[in-house]
C-alpha cells in the first residue's frame, strides 16, 4: 500500500467516524476559486450530513454554482454559527487556518491541500492530506473513485473538471496524475470536453473593468530579477486574469499588485518553463508573509500574498525574493 492508499483508508476512517458523531461542514479557502468550491461541493455530495460551505465565491465558482445549482452556503468571516452537534470539519484548499477566513470550532478536522507551503498544527483526532497533486480536486476524485463512485453524477464530475482545468492554468502546470484523473472523470459520461471549457472561459467583463485590464497593461513595466525576466503593473480587480495575460509578453514571470483601504494585495503567475527552472512563487509568497507579515503561498506557478505594508515595497519585496530564489537555483 503506497502513502496516497494510505491516506484514502485513512480519509474513508476519518469521515465514517466524522459522521457518525453529527454534521460535517466541508468549509474551502477564502479565495473562492474553482478548485476549493468544485472539491468542496463533489466531496459534500457523498453523505447528507456534509454541506460545503465557505466566505466567498469567485467569479467562475459563482456562475457554476449558480448555473448547476449546487449546494453551497456562503458563511460570515465573524460570528459564523456551527450547528450543535459537530462531527468535525473539512478543509479543503487552504495552506494555512488564516486562508479559511473564519474562526474554525475546536473539533476534529479532515484537512485536504496540496500548496506546497503548510501552516497547519494538527491536534488529536486531525488528519491531513496533503499530496503533490495539481489541484485539490485530484484528490477529491481519487477518494471518490474508490468509495463515492455512485455521487459522481454529471454535475459533480463537472465541478471536478472545472477545479482540474482552472487549477493547472488549462493544463499548462499539468503532470500525469492531473490527465489520468481527468480521463476518469471524462470517461462514461456525455460531457463534451471542449464546449465545457469554452464555458469555463466564457468569462463577462464590464465595460469598467475592460478599461482597468486596458489600463494595467498600458502601465506594464518589465524587471531583470537575476535570471528570470519579470513584467510588472498594478490594478483594481480582475489581478488574476491580467498576471495570466501578461505572461502573453513572454516574460518568466507576472506580478500584478492592488492597493485598496489600507491593504496591498499580490498576485502572481510563472510559467511552466520558469517553475521547471526553479521558480516557485507559492515560497516567494510565504517568504514575504515571514518578513513582512500578512498571509502568503501558494504553487509554484501561481501564488498570491495579501498584507498591510505599501504596495511599492511589497513589490519590492517580490522582485527580491525572486531575483535570491536566481541566487540559491545556481
Amino acid at each position: 500500500m503506497n502513502s496516497q492508499q494510505k491516506d484514502i483508508a485513512a480519509m474513508k476512517q476519518w469521515l465514517d467516524a466524522a459522521i457518525e458523531r453529527g454534521a460535517v461542514p466541508v468549509i474551502t479557502g477564502q479565495n473562492g476559486d474553482m478548485d476549493t468550491i468544485g472539491s468542496a461541493i463533489a466531496l459534500a455530495s457523498i453523505h447528507p450530513s456534509l454541506l460545503a460551505c465557505g466566505l466567498h465565491l469567485g467569479r467562475i465558482a459563482k456562475r457554476l454554482v449558480e448555473d448547476m445549482k449546487a449546494p453551497f452556503r456562503k458563511v460570515t468571516a465573524i460570528g459564523t454559527a456551527f450547528p450543535p452537534n459537530l462531527g468535525g470539519i473539512i478543509v479543503v484548499d487552504a495552506a494555512a487556518p488564516d486562508q479559511v477566513g473564519i474562526d474554525l470550532p475546536d473539533v476534529p478536522r479532515l484537512i485536504l491541500d496540496h500548496h506546497a507551503t503548510n501552516g497547519w498544527a494538527l491536534n488529536e483526532g486531525d488528519y491531513m492530506m496533503k499530496w503533490d497533486v495539481r489541484a485539490t480536486t485530484e484528490m477529491v476524485a481519487t477518494y471518490m473513485f474508490e468509495h463515492a463512485k455512485d455521487s459522481l453524477t454529471p454535475p459533480v464530475r463537472k465541478m471536478l473538471l472545472a477545479g482540474m482545468i482552472t487549477d493547472t492554468g488549462r493544463f499548462k502546470h499539468a503532470n500525469t496524475t492531473s490527465f489520468d484523473v481527468t480521463t476518469k472523470l471524462l470517461e462514461g459520461s456525455d460531457i463534451d470536453y471542449a464546449e465545457f471549457c469554452e464555458y469555463i472561459e466564457r468569462e463577462n467583463t464590464s465595460p469598467s473593468e475592460r478599461g482597468s485590464l486596458l489600463r494595467g497593461l498600458g502601465r506594464a513595466k518589465h524587471h531583470d530579477a537575476g535570471d528570470w525576466s519579470l513584467v510588472t503593473t498594478y490594478a483594481g480587480t480582475l489581478e488574476g486574469r491580467l498576471a495570466s495575460m501578461l505572461l502573453g509578453t513572454g516574460c518568466d514571470v507576472s506580478l500584478v499588485s492592488r492597493h485598496r483601504e489600507g491593504e496591498t494585495r499580490l498576485t502572481a503567475r510563472a510559467t511552466r518553463k520558469a517553475t521547471l527552472r526553479g521558480v516557485h512563487l507559492g515560497a516567494i509568497m510565504q517568504a514575504i508573509a515571514e518578513q513582512h507579515g500578512g498571509d502568503g503561498g501558494g504553487h509554484d506557478g501561481a501564488a498570491g500574498w495579501t498584507g498591510n505594508v505599501d504596495r511599492i515595497r511589497a513589490e519590492s519585496a517580490f522582485i527580491a525574493q525572486l531575483t535570491l530564489q536566481h541566487e540559491v537555483k545556481k
